[in-house]
């Protein structure tokens, strides 16, 4: 590529996370009008659009027409006949060279996020589902795979959109425009698509969405992602957080919740956010050995404690550090191998023997 058509790559980028991450309602009649082509691409007729305020309402309104008249699923082929299909036109026309350069500038830069997205969106999906099913109701939906092989997620064909916006537009390669154009509009103008045979639901998109300064899905006290309807998913830096947690503002998180919360990364958030000390004074760590310092340490009384409830993977050993100027308390986190203070010292400060620190000025 030109410099000068290198320079274009950061526009293309962005203008299709714009796309991917919009939260512009979809337009109805434009929706339509998107998913009447693609069924005519793949030669069925025009289906019934039902339109659904989220990816939940989707799942609701076709679940209890699932042995019902339906039709087949028609995602793959969708997919197969207009997606894959307008890719391998493009693929065929790049160098090897050319084609990572595009996919690590655009397509993977964009995907982190995107994709961060659709997989909270659907976690959220499935633990609601199989706390309102019964067992035989969640075979059947899972084995005929309606979540992922015939659903067809907008906001992860933007992704592919980048580059192939960047091939047709910059490059100038050659490309079925009608392919192209089919493939714009249901990524433009739909959210997420169920497409039966007989029945086509499309989804609208979220009406918020909030990411940190890393593009990593964040907010506090707030839904991260919120459809019309309120289904929304709770997340903390990437990390999607039950609702009952979610809500509250971290300032507000409570140590007891590591006693009932099972999943790891949850607890290492709760753990991070609340910090050891207020973990240590609410959950009432067990005093397991002491240490004071003589001579000019930066901290003067040093505390190895235990705190015996099992909210974490491994049992939680904290050395507890008095500043005797301010009175003020540090709490570190130590491996449970140390058996005293000294030691748990020692392994803070890669191994020096506290008796041997150097007077602090």
């Amino acid at each position: 590529m030109t410099p000068e058509q290198t320079a274009l790559i950061p526009i293309y980028r962005q203008k299709w996370r714009q796309i991917g991450l919009s939260i512009i309602p979809i337009d109805r009649p434009q929706a339509t009008a998107a998913i009447n082509t693609a069924y005519n691409i793949i030669g069925f007729p025009e289906p019934e659009i039902i339109f659904c305020d989220s990816p939940d309402a989707a799942l609701q309104a076709f679940k209890p027409l699932i042995e019902g008249d339906l039709g087949s699923e028609l995602g793959r082929e969708i997919r197969e006949k207009i997606h894959i299909e307008l890719y391998n036109q493009l693929r065929y026309q790049l160098g090897s060279e050319l084609q990572n350069q595009l996919y690590s500038q655009l397509y993977n830069r964009l995907y982190d996020p995107i994709y961060q997205l659709h997989s909270q969106i659907k976690d959220e999906l499935l633990n609601r589902f199989i706390g309102e099913l019964d067992s035989s109701d969640w075979d059947s939906i899972l084995n005929r795979q309606f979540y992922n092989n015939n659903c067809i997620v907008s906001e992860l064909s933007a992704c592919n959109g980048s580059w192939v916006d960047f091939c047709i537009s910059v490059l100038n390669l050659e490309i079925e425009r009608p392919l192209y154009s089919a493939f714009k509009s249901l990524v433009e103008k739909c959210g997420w698509i169920y497409p039966f045979e007989k029945k086509c639901f499309v989804c609208d998109r979220p009406i918020q969405l909030h990411f940190d300064s890393e593009y990593l899905l964040h907010a506090e006290g707030q839904p991260a992602v919120e459809f019309a309807d309120k289904f929304s998913v709770y997340s903390y830096r990437g990390v999607r957080m039950p609702e009952i947690i979610g809500q509250v503002p971290p300032q507000s998180w409570q140590a007891s919740w590591l006693l009932t919360e099972h999943n790891a990364e949850v607890r290492r958030v709760l753990i991070q956010a609340i910090g050891y000390r207020r973990i240590c004074h609410e959950l009432q760590a067990t005093e397991l050995d002491k240490w004071v310092a003589t001579g000019g340490y930066p901290y003067q009384e040093y505390t190895l404690l235990k705190i015996e409830n099992n909210i974490d993977i491994e049992p939680i050993y904290l050395l507890k550090m008095t500043c005797p100027s301010t009175g003020h308390l540090h709490a570190l986190r130590v491996p449970p191998k140390v058996r005293s203070a000294k030691e748990a010292i020692s392994w803070v400060n890669w191994g020096i023997d506290p008796e041997e620190f150097q007077v602090q000025t």
